[in-house]
């Protein structure tokens, strides 16, 4: 089946760049573009909405918790309501300049925390789905398989996307390993093989030992992670060398 390669992109602010954008939609065929709140400004919205849009790569809300000295990674406590909301504004802004590239938003991902937190709390999975469909019942949730983020999608009628992680280590429970813990972040031979493995098998070998199942029509390569560009490439060229089109969900 088909697979499509995601990356994490726009996550500039300002003056301050993060990652090759232009070398990696060259790569990917979808791209989540931050909408402000983790990272990201108007200038760089734009950007990178029109590059993606040049380039016929998809473009996808990276939706977060407004944090953007934490980066988005930093787990906070709010109302679903302000959480709804807060992403719903998200949503719009991010398709404004993508309309004004000539193109749509055509998928929601969460990022970082509100990621995990959505994924484990029904509260804020349910807040995020009511804030996509409000806006576009026709937008797809991308997120991790079987969590509280697919069922709260599938109760609404959403399209659910599960995401598997190129670069990222794996806990025996099916989550990600927490960052800066031992085999969180792979390197690039690692995560070629892992990501091969999640295209072929259904499944990666957890960071402790064992069998670990990951469901995914998408797969992530973090455009902050070193060598991510090349990284990026060796894997879409060991999918298709392994038989996988690759080609966006939305």
């Amino acid at each position: 089946m088909p697979l499509d390669l995601n990356s994490d992109l726009g996550e500039g602010f300002g003056a301050w760049t993060m990652g090759d954008d232009a070398a990696m939609l060259d790569i990917v065929t979808s791209a989540n573009i931050a909408c402000g709140f983790h990272a990201g400004d108007p200038v760089i919205m734009r950007r990178t909405c029109a590059l993606a849009v040049e380039k016929g790569v998809r473009i996808g809300a990276h939706v977060g918790y407004r944090d953007p000295a934490g980066f988005g990674r930093r787990a906070i406590v709010m109302d679903p309501s302000e959480l709804r909301d807060e992403t719903l504004y998200q949503i719009g802004a991010l398709d404004a300049f993508a309309r004004a590239a000539g193109d749509r938003v055509r998928y929601v991902k969460p990022h970082g925390a509100l990621y995990h937190s959505a994924g484990r709390d029904r509260r804020y999975a349910d807040a995020v789905i009511a804030a996509l469909a409000e806006y576009d019942p026709r937008l797809a949730l991308l997120g991790p398989a079987g969590s509280r983020l697919e069922d709260a999608a599938v109760a609404r009628g959403v399209r659910f996307v599960g995401e598997g992680f190129a670069d990222r280590g794996y806990s025996p429970a099916g989550a990600l390993a927490p960052r800066g813990t031992p085999g969180a972040v792979l390197h690039a031979n690692e995560a070629v093989a892992q990501a091969v493995s999640i295209a072929l098998t259904g499944g990666v070998r957890a960071v402790e030992g064992g069998e670990v199942k990951v469901v995914a029509q998408s797969i992530c390569v973090h455009g902050d992670t070193p060598s991510a560009v090349e990284m990026a490439r060796r894997i879409r060229v060991s999918l298709v060398d392994a038989g996988v089109p690759v080609e966006s969900f939305a």
